[in-house]
């Protein structure tokens, strides 16, 4: 059995394809390096380097590789960022779920397990997202993530009405903030999100900064799930292998905490997990980001093997662990 793990030199991509070897599963990485590294792919697994709006690239790929099923993580992922790039979010996300799936039915790869994000609800009016709370997103990245949604259903109920095609299996995983490491091998590299942030300044003796403290959260900053990539990673692969084994899901699970922690939280932990003393800078908000996204992961719970198997200050520790053992990128 392999399956294609677009994005799988990312750093979430690369904790799937660990966990896809884990259980026996071959992964054939397929990755631009925009933002992924080639030295986070493990050794031994087959690398393509290419951009996955490449069609024939895909299709190329998955035919050599006798692929049965796609793992699509390849994609623009930095909400705020995306409000300023708002076409080049939209040829990532939208254009190149399009190819992965014209691939796939040139193939006739029929499952696929899609990296969606928590970012399709918006600024929910619940305390507790389920699957079903509206969605409403807020950013063009937000919006590409519920149109790669659609874009798996549409093309489902497209094959459910050609004669001779195989049926398209789809699951799409909504998550927001992940963190932490599963090995010190990969780390978040990421410009944009919080964890690496504060690890960075960290690093280069700068003090951390929070981006608003005026939300309408118990403490004034932005309240999210936090969710450890290894956990994340492991419910993906067993998404995976529940379409192998003929089990029914649901089209959308969240894989959510349950529990929201706020960016002065985790500043606090930040300071029990490195070591560091400081007091954060104070900045202002960014464009796009609601004031709080707290997910139910009960079904993920139930389907996927989904469970929060790290704390806060887990997370925090992997993350600077993981971080710290490559000094050699600061030099």
């Amino acid at each position: 059995m392999s399956w294609l793990v677009t994005g799988g030199a990312g750093y979430i991509g690369s904790h799937v394809v660990r966990a896809f070897i884990e259980q026996g599963i071959t992964p054939i990485v397929v990755d631009d390096l925009s933002s992924g590294h080639r030295e986070f792919v493990p050794d031994g697994v087959d690398f393509v380097e290419g951009q996955v709006q490449d069609t024939s690239l895909l299709e190329r790929t998955m035919r050599e590789h006798d692929v049965e099923g796609v793992m699509h993580i390849a994609g623009y992922k930095y909400a705020g960022v995306s409000v300023a790039r708002p076409l080049h979010t939209y040829s990532q996300n939208v254009q190149g779920t399009a190819a992965v799936l014209e691939a796939m039915q040139r193939v006739g790869v029929s499952r696929i397990v899609f990296s969606s994000s928590a970012a399709v609800y918006g600024t929910p009016d619940v305390d507790l997202v389920t699957e079903d709370q509206p969605t409403a997103p807020e950013s063009p990245y937000g919006q590409s993530k519920l149109i790669g949604e659609w874009l798996l259903a549409d093309q489902a109920r497209a094959l459910e009405l050609t004669d001779g095609a195989t049926p398209l299996q789809h699951v799409s995983l909504r998550y927001f903030n992940v963190v932490g490491s599963g090995t010190d091998e990969v780390y978040d590299t990421s410009p944009h999100n919080l964890f690496p942030l504060v690890i960075e300044a960290l690093i280069e003796g700068r003090t951390p900064r929070i981006n608003g403290t005026d939300y309408p959260t118990p403490d004034g900053t932005c309240v999210r799930d936090y969710v450890h990539v290894a956990d994340l990673a492991t419910s993906h692969v067993a998404a995976a292998t529940a379409m192998a084994e003929g089990r029914e899901l649901r089209p959308v699970y969240n894989l959510g905490s349950g529990d929201g922690l706020s960016v002065r939280e985790i500043m606090d932990a930040m300071q029990r997990g490195t070591g560091h003393t400081f007091e954060p800078v104070i900045g202002e908000r960014r464009p796009g980001d609601p004031a709080r996204i707290v997910a139910n992961g009960d079904a993920a719970a139930r389907d996927l093997d989904w469970r929060m198997r790290h704390s806060i200050d887990d997370m925090v520790t992997s993350a600077w662990q993981a971080r710290t053992a490559h000094p050699d990128i600061s030099e």
